[in-house]
């Protein structure tokens, strides 16, 4: 790739006593060069070797910002690299910029706990593997094959069906279907009720097999003192809040285009995706902020006026169903918002607006962008 150093220093207004010397190992023989120059606020023009680099900088007490900006693949290694020294003065000088203010922040809160639904095979290994970095809780929505007398009691297992949960990450609603006479949760595994039942109708997972079984009640009697067997239980809804869910199940609990963060699916038959989904899950443990992208102005929203429906395009549009009708007016849930902008597009009125990044910060970016690239020779 062809760099003129010179035109690019001139380019970015630069002022030095002298020219910069071109370097093109500098990842790696002119690594020592590298940590010489490194004063004040940094602009590394490789994102390849932005770790190794980054690295060296974070050792160096004279250095304040290091920013990474790729100029090879979004500018100079192409069939026309020679003319390329106007977009990569362009590149370096929005890269050169300061940080914008921060705007307005949604924070996240996670314990760890975390939730995996799934088939007693998948959902009880991994949770054997999550268990010394979270605090994991297992809803199995088939106990097939499953041995749970062989396991020790590590973590909560649960039988539940007709799974479905609301909420964002740390905050999660779960609600699920106890169907089974015997409750895994309450169930200490002693194997009394597996011993009484004439029909072999227990299983190694301690569920019963409705098609096996003949009411006759041995194992409840043989589970007198836990009392986890209740073939006449009225109430069998169940639910628990989560901040993380796991979700190994046929069917994804969430239907919307973008999910919410926290919520990490894992489709079966994809060993590769239960690797990413561990590591991902195991780094979602702490306080986290993310910007919230818009604004809303209610006074001004065509949504409904007297209980009557006008605008729905910003709900229609939304693909994390963050926006949802709240009487004449809209609610939109910044935890949701993942910032695609569609909502402030489609708004008629202008009652949202997208503001991440702010009308002054691009304005600033492509000023200098502009300028640059024309002091460099670009044409328009």
């Amino acid at each position: 790739m062809p760099l003129d150093a010179g035109e690019i220093h001139a380019a970015l207004g630069t002022t030095l006593a002298e020219q910069p010397a071109l370097k093109r190992q500098m990842c790696q023989r002119e690594l020592g060069a590298f940590s010489d120059e490194l004063i004040g606020d940094v602009v590394v023009a490789c994102t390849q070797e932005a770790k190794l680099l980054g690295e060296v900088a974070a050792e160096k007490a004279t250095v304040s910002t290091v920013r990474f900006v790729n100029i090879r693949e979004t500018a100079g290694w192409s069939r026309e690299a020679t003319f390329a020294t106007p977009k990569i003065a362009a590149l370096l000088a929005q890269a050169m910029l300061p940080e914008p203010e921060p705007t307005t922040q949604v924070s996240y809160v996670s314990k760890g706990e975390t939730l995996i639904i799934g088939d007693a095979k998948r959902a009880l290994a991994m949770a054997e593997l999550l268990q010394n970095h979270v605090n994991v809780s297992v809803v199995l929505n088939s106990t097939f094959g499953a041995d749970l007398g062989a396991r020790p009691r590590a973590f909560a297992v649960i039988s539940g069906h007709d799974v479905q949960a609301t909420g964002w990450f740390g905050a999660f609603d779960v609600r699920w279907t106890q169907a089974n006479p015997i409750d895994l949760d309450a169930c200490v595994r002693c194997g009394a009720c597996v011993a009484a039942c004439p029909e072999n109708a227990i299983s190694a997972a301690f569920q019963v097999d409705a098609e096996k079984c003949k009411s006759h009640r041995a194992c409840v009697a043989a589970c007198d003192t836990t009392g986890a067997i209740d073939f006449n239980r009225k109430e069998k809804s169940r639910a628990a809040k989560f901040d993380i869910i796991v979700d190994l199940g046929e069917t994804p609990l969430f239907g919307q285009h973008q999910p919410p963060q926290g919520y990490v699916r894992v489709a079966p038959g994809d060993p590769m995706a239960e690797l990413k989904a561990l590591a991902e899950v195991v780094g979602l443990t702490g306080e986290f902020e993310k910007p919230k992208f818009f604004n809303y102005k209610p006074s001004i929203c065509a949504h409904s006026r007297n209980k009557k429906t006008g605008c729905t395009q910003c709900i229609d549009v939304c693909s994390t169903r963050a926006i949802a009708p709240a009487g004449d007016k809209i609610e939109v849930t910044p935890q949701l918002c993942m910032g695609c902008g569609a909502c402030a597009t489609v708004c008629p009125s202008g009652a949202l607006t997208y503001v991440y990044p702010r009308v002054a910060d691009l304005g600033a970016r492509v000023k200098a962008a502009l300028a640059a690239y024309a002091r460099a020779g670009g044409k328009d």
